[in-house]
């Protein structure tokens, strides 16, 4: 269920980097108000974690179901003992390995948290962005901010500050402009406050990453649409453009070849090097994992401006970061899979 709420109608400041600006932007956070900024992943829609209110309105401003919850951003550890109630061992080790970086750690919450922002959950994820502008903004602030993707819930996230102003304009109060995002797909989130660890969604840092410093490292993706979900982005359709997306598993350019003349306009999203039909719009993913996560979120709103009928993307492996891209595909199709049958 999507939160209900009036919007606001602001008139959106957009800002720089620069001190001043960063300082401007922090007063608006502490006076309760929404700024967008860019991250290493991609761009959060900030409010202050500790204000019910503040936080309302992020739901408000994305149209955002209320069981999903936040992330909860702050500049160091010293801020922790405001925000979760334990620390795990597990949570020492990752911190140490990854923080500043897109890992976001799921800890038992503490009673300062609003539980709007953990959905009712006893807790929180948590994590310090490696951005430096992210880290001037937070250390401006010095409160912790709750941060979503700034986006319109389950539109692609935005990956710069024009994918913010697409979607937010006139909605929050600032957009930070920080340039592209150097990752390109959201943190990875791992559940340390049981026993074994829980990866909930993956992201920059990788599965091979976590289990190097962790030993055995659960993995746990889905969930049912009763569950109240412990990461976000795992319980509802994500990422996705306006025309319909479908997965291609073998043999995609074959497939493209088979069926491109049955659509007015074809978008693909694809590794392959090939010629496609004269009324398909290319988008390549890159030459490298890191590229394809990179560019996936741009290529898919690009898409949208294409007025493209159907959007076919190739399915890629699931090593390193692959596994998140991998992901954020298969949610942006909702898992309309078409299984060609023609390669491995």
């Amino acid at each position: 269920m999507l939160y209900k709420g009036m919007i606001r109608a602001l008139k959106t400041q957009l800002l720089t980097t620069e001190d001043h600006d960063i300082a401007r932007a922090a007063a608006l956070l502490k006076g309760g108000g929404l700024v967008a900024f860019p991250t290493e992943t991609v761009y959060g829609l900030g409010a202050n974690a500790l204000s019910k209110a503040a936080v309302e309105n992020i739901f408000k401003a994305k149209g955002r179901p209320s069981d999903n919850p936040l992330i909860v951003h702050i500049a160091d550890r010293q801020q922790l003992k405001d925000i979760v109630s334990e620390i795990p061992e597990n949570a020492e080790k990752l911190m140490s390995a990854f923080w500043p970086g897109p890992l976001t750690v799921v800890m038992k919450k503490s009673a300062a948290i609003p539980d709007i922002v953990t959905a009712g959950l006893d807790t929180v994820g948590v994590r310090v962005p490696k951005n430096e502008a992210a880290l001037k903004l937070l250390r401006a602030c010095r409160i912790p901010i709750a941060a979503p993707s700034a986006n319109i819930s389950g539109k692609p996230s935005p990956t710069s500050a024009e994918h913010v102003k697409d979607d937010l304009y006139g909605k929050i109060d600032a957009i930070i402009d920080g340039g592209r995002c150097e990752v390109g797909v959201e943190s990875t989130v791992i559940d340390v406050s049981g026993g074994v660890p829980v990866l909930l969604r993956p992201g920059g840092v990788t599965y091979e990453q976590l289990t190097e410093v962790l030993g055995k490292v659960l993995m746990n993706f889905e969930h049912t649409q009763s569950e109240t979900p412990r990461s976000p982005g795992v319980k509802y359709k994500h990422y996705s453009p306006k025309a319909p997306v479908f997965v291609v598993r073998g043999g995609f350019s074959e497939f493209i070849s088979e069926n491109a003349e049955k659509y007015r306009k074809v978008g693909i999203i694809t590794t392959e090097r090939t010629a496609f039909p004269e009324n398909c719009v290319v988008k390549h993913l890159g030459e490298s994992p890191g590229e394809y996560a990179k560019s996936l979120f741009e290529h898919l709103r690009s898409l949208d401006g294409e007025d493209v009928d159907v959007i076919f993307t190739t399915d890629i492996d699931c090593k390193g970061i692959n596994l998140a891209t991998n992901d954020r595909l298969y949610r942006a199709a909702g898992y309309k899979i078409i299984d060609n049958g023609k390669n491995p």
